[in-house]
């Protein structure tokens, strides 16, 4: 087992420097905003903490992902008030996300996530093309999935989040749209599955990673105002708006996913 590690892992005392504090608000709060209103945002946070603060992975990761807990209650809270979300597939989805989300977050500590990350990117970048379809709003309706695909579906989206840290959203939103489920609804499930996701990886990150809870109380208080405004904002935009936001930011995050890992494979 590995010593959990509670400081702010590049400082060399105990300052943070103003400019990197500033940093990590701005992204946490537009990550929040976005995963708030269209579920899609996490997966910018962990590389832009890497780039533009100088964090490395490895602490970045399990901060994100304890962030997303606090972030996770607020945005679900929105779309329950609003009645957005059905909780007999939320179930299904928790229930297989969560033992996964545990799994992936042991996996940060001992496998190189470029290749999981390689295949996420890809099924982002299809996810908004496809949706990006006229077709695809048609044939969007409320229907249910067996209690077996929301599992199967659930399990997928609680390992990949724990590995990239992108939180379940990311995952899960390209998914239940290729699915064919409204956007309102794949957004609110994807809200509901954040919290287990978060609280899971987050466990496994204690037992097996590194945590700094410092930078990760930063970061969880940006993300939860974020989430709090991004939440309200998806019920006042138009669905149509909201459908076509969602797919240009799907391909935008599929695209910034491979900039990221070839520009990691030249480190």
């Amino acid at each position: 087992m590995r010593p959990v590690q509670k400081t702010w892992s590049k400082a060399t005392d105990n300052l943070v420097p103003i400019t990197e504090l500033l940093w990590i608000l701005l992204l946490g709060l537009t990550s929040g905003l976005l995963i708030g209103c269209i579920g899609i945002g996490g997966v910018l946070l962990v590389p832009s903490l890497l780039f533009l603060a100088q964090i490395p992975i490895q602490i970045g990761i399990p901060a994100a992902m304890m962030a997303y807990i606090l972030a996770g209650i607020v945005g679900t809270s929105v779309f329950a008030h609003n009645k957005s979300i059905r909780w007999g597939m939320a179930a299904w989805l928790c229930l297989g996300a969560a033992p996964t989300a545990f799994a992936g977050a042991w996996a940060v500590s001992v496998v190189d996530p470029r290749l999981l990350e390689a295949l996420l990117g890809l099924l982002t970048l299809l996810s908004g093309i496809n949706s990006l379809r006229p077709r695809m709003a048609a044939k969007a309706v409320e229907r249910t999935l067996s209690n077996g695909t929301l599992l199967t579906v659930g399990a997928g989206t609680g390992f990949l989040s724990a590995v990239s840290g992108s939180g379940g959203p990311l995952v899960l939103v390209p998914i239940l749209l290729t699915l064919r489920l409204p956007v309102l609804t794949a957004v609110g499930l994807s809200q509901a599955i954040q919290l287990p996701i978060a609280v899971a990886a987050t466990v496994g990150n204690f037992l097996y990673g590194q945590i700094d809870l410092t930078l990760g109380g930063v970061i969880m208080a940006a993300l939860t105002i974020g989430s709090w405004i991004g939440a309200r904002l998806a019920h006042v935009v138009p669905r149509p708006i909201l459908q076509r936001i969602v797919s240009v930011v799907l391909i935008a995050v599929g695209l910034f996913i491979f900039a990221n890992i070839a520009w990691r494979l030249h480190e």
